[in-house]
């Protein structure tokens, strides 16, 4: 398989499994709901970011690393919103 058409391929995954955290952010900040958000869950998953991330420096990979990065960001504005609102 040709390496752009992976480079697409994990790019258009990348942009997606970030972006999808956006809307759970931004509803968050608006209704300032957070009851039926799992922190042990979100935290889990952190963590699991943060070794993707660790992940994409060890191996060089921007898209790796700005993907998770991001993710990452929104992830710990979920959980502070979720440690302040309750």
């Amino acid at each position: 398989m040709p390496s752009f058409v992976v480079d697409i391929v994990g790019s258009v995954a990348a942009f997606l499994t970030t972006i999808c955290w956006l809307p759970q952010t931004v509803r968050i900040i608006k209704t300032k709901e957070t009851s039926a958000i799992s922190l042990a869950s979100q935290a889990i998953f952190a963590s699991g970011v943060s070794l993707w991330l660790a992940y994409g420096f060890m191996i060089s990979s921007w898209p790796i690393i700005a993907a998770n990065f991001i993710t990452l960001l929104l992830l710990i504005m979920i959980i502070f919103l979720k440690l302040k609102h309750g």
